[in-house]
């Protein structure tokens, strides 16, 4: 992926998402209709900035899809963590049959999640209206989170939801490299850096395996 293509415009991101996943036309529905139901919203509330709406299919559909194609044969439960408007939580779901988790503390924010899941029938999502620090403890295949915390809390709150299996995906814009350098040894190595396929200057760290609390500090 270090070397793909960017994505610059919505032909691209659409030619992508048809290479990449070959929706059924059900699911290109659904992502047009997330799509047409996430710029209303924002009229509403602030879920994405305004300026990115005319390059949505780039810089929020595409943007969030590429982490599937991160975790291709990833099973189980699929936590995305601060989801906001269900990026890339939402997106995900429409793409693929994974159950997912979205954990959002927002109130407004959580009632938008569940009427895209209800009008998009994604019988196989489930919104979480709490602080991470008040969702049950599950197993988790999956972990993402799109702008949730820094790493080194994002890691710290979420690690009980860890296995060795778990596959994390993170996207972290400019500042991954700096973020994963700042982690202890053993946290470092769990992971590796990819580079965006709709930013030059963004990165995702993408790891496996078990988060334990007890090995921060040790080298």
């Amino acid at each position: 992926m270090a070397d793909a293509e960017l994505l610059e415009n919505e032909g691209a991101a659409r030619d992508w998402l048809k290479q990449a996943f070959a929706p059924t036309a059900l699911q290109w529905a659904a992502l047009e209709r997330f799509a047409t139901m996430l710029v209303a919203e924002n009229a509403q509330q602030n879920l994405i900035a305004a300026s990115t709406i005319p390059s949505l299919w780039v810089r929020h559909i595409a943007d969030s899809a590429q982490l599937l194609a991160l975790d291709p044969d990833g099973e189980g439960l699929w936590i995305d963590l601060g989801s906001g408007p269900g990026l890339p939580g939402l997106v995900v779901a429409i793409l693929s049959d994974r159950p997912m988790l979205l954990v959002e503390s927002r109130r407004r924010r959580c009632e938008f999640l569940r009427a895209v899941a209800d009008a998009l029938e994604l019988r196989h999502v489930e919104v979480a209206e709490a602080r991470l620090e008040a969702v049950a403890t599950r197993v988790a295949g999956t972990i993402s989170a799109r702008a949730f915390a820094p790493l080194d809390k994002l890691l710290d709150l979420s690690a009980r939801f860890s296995t060795e299996s778990t596959r994390w995906l993170l996207p972290k814009g400019r500042n991954a490299v700096k973020e994963l350098a700042l982690l202890p040894q053993p946290w470092q190595r769990m992971f590796h850096v990819e580079q965006s396929r709709t930013d030059g200057d963004s990165h995702i760290l993408v790891g496996k395996g078990r988060v334990a609390p007890e090995k921060r500090g040790k080298a």
